[in-house]
């Protein structure tokens, strides 16, 4: 689609703020209006809008695909949408290790255990740590106690995490941060310390690399996305 618009505002609206394009409301996929909770939210998307060029790139406005999911995926059935992410407790990254090298264990002990320490304290959620790739079952009270933080949240924090959850493999990292238990940047190391694992050992070639980059781009649109809310 090309740029039919000249301005882009803001108008309150009744549940939070929306963007308008030349005094009309934008709406998502789905028709609905667009939206924003809060200020920062809806200027960032805003942003997004004014940003755009001769034609419009999704791709270039991942906040407002993030909201767009918020409003036309998640607010209709948000209590469906939480259980699917809670699913993720159940093989959560942070308890599959190495069975060896030495090196590679400690590493992940040093950045996983933590994290497991935290959401145990936090939600009574003790998730038990295994060797290999063989799924091994968490303990019901944990994987419910995790279902329950996820359910808790709303349509527009369960937008931004899902992104991270399914980036990360890991809801507890997912969890911590939103709740600022973890940098960005620190859950980001831990939820690729095998992969720099491999590429310090044997390299890294073009194609992983791009995959790589896409990745940490959907990432940091998400962080950003929960941060403004």
């Amino acid at each position: 689609m090309r740029r039919f618009w000249k301005e882009v505002a803001l108008v309150a609206a009744d549940g939070g703020h929306d963007v308008q394009l030349d005094g009309k409301p934008v709406r998502t996929p789905g028709r609905a209006s667009l939206t924003l909770p809060n200020p920062a939210l809806a200027e960032a998307v805003a942003e997004e809008w004014r940003g755009v060029g001769e034609t419009i790139d999704p791709r270039a406005m991942p906040l407002t695909g993030l909201a767009n999911a918020a409003i036309d995926r998640i607010a209709p059935a948000p209590a469906a949408f939480a259980a699917g992410l809670a699913k993720y407790g159940e093989s959560d990254l942070l308890c599959y290790r190495a069975e060896h090298p030495l090196e590679l264990q400690l590493r992940q002990a040093a950045s996983w255990d933590p994290l497991l320490g935290w959401v145990q304290e936090r939600y009574g959620a003790g998730l038990t740590p295994t060797t290999g790739i063989v799924h091994v079952a968490q303990p019901p009270e944990a994987v419910a106690a995790l279902a329950a933080a996820v359910a808790a949240r709303s349509p527009f924090e369960l937008a931004g995490l899902s992104p991270i959850v399914t980036v990360t493999g890991s809801l507890v990292a997912a969890l911590a941060l939103i709740e600022r238990a973890a940098e960005p940047e620190d859950i980001w190391s831990a939820a690729n310390l095998d992969e720099d694992w491999q590429v310090e050992h044997w390299g890294e070639d073009e194609l992983a690399r791009k995959a790589r980059d896409a990745r940490r781009a959907d990432y940091a649109a998400a962080v950003r996305f929960l941060q403004l809310l």
